[in-house]
């Protein structure tokens, strides 16, 4: 699995257009950590309002079902931001079995499975962060489901990944690849930009590479850190 990273991604690492230090780059990557967690927590208080309603009690059990799912996404989806998007400073190496746990996480509220295939292992900060991110980036690119699969392997000094996400109308949105290219948002949603963009350039900060390919019913992004 040597080869696991596509020819297309360049071995000299050149540097990130995007500006990581801007306070507007913040504020998107703000927007949209705080999009993904208003819908569960929304629905948690959705599911409290009708447990208070006395018009409504025969919706108990729904109202009951429908906090402890909405919980459940909020947990996954907390866990799984604190660890992809660096919060969790004080580790400096991953298990890549609680990696692939956090991930799944996430999975579990997407219409795409996730099929991992990376070995236990340890990961460090770099490899971890990217890794999630470009799980999450390959289950947004199955929007009418099907199945992402997550390779990753260390050999030369370098940790490897690649996903590959197949099934109907896979593709990566214009605005994930201009992220994904380093080059700033010129039109469309920032929140799936903006994801993209860290990823290219926590990847580039790190000292690797990462490059994408789009294909019928296929995309598929690749990087590399220094293991």
């Amino acid at each position: 699995m040597t080869d696991i990273v596509p020819e297309t991604v360049p071995a000299n690492p050149a540097p990130a257009q995007t500006d990581v230090q801007g306070p507007d780059f913040a504020a998107m990557l703000a927007a949209r950590l705080c999009h993904d967690f208003i819908s569960p927590a929304s629905a948690i208080v959705s599911g409290l309002d009708l447990l208070e309603d006395p018009a409504a009690q025969d919706m108990r059990d729904d109202a009951m079902n429908l906090i402890a799912s909405s919980a459940r996404k909020l947990a996954d989806l907390l866990q799984f931001t604190r660890v992809a998007f660096g919060a969790s400073a004080s580790a400096e190496n991953f298990d890549s079995r609680e990696l692939e746990k956090l991930a799944q996480g996430v999975f579990a509220h997407v219409r795409p499975t996730l099929n991992w295939a990376i070995e236990p292992q340890a990961m460090n900060k770099p490899s971890a962060r990217a890794v999630l991110n470009i799980a999450q980036i390959a289950a947004s690119a199955l929007p009418a489901g099907g199945v992402a699969t997550v390779k990753g392997v260390s050999a030369d000094g370098r940790f490897s990944i690649i996903a590959e996400a197949v099934g109907p109308r896979a593709r990566l949105r214009p605005e994930i690849l201009a992220g994904l290219k380093g080059e700033p948002l010129a039109e469309g949603l920032g929140g799936p930009w903006v994801q993209a963009a860290y990823l290219n350039a926590l990847v580039r900060a790190a000292g690797g590479q990462i490059a994408c390919e789009v294909g019928e019913d296929r995309a598929s992004i690749a990087a590399w850190v220094p293991a």
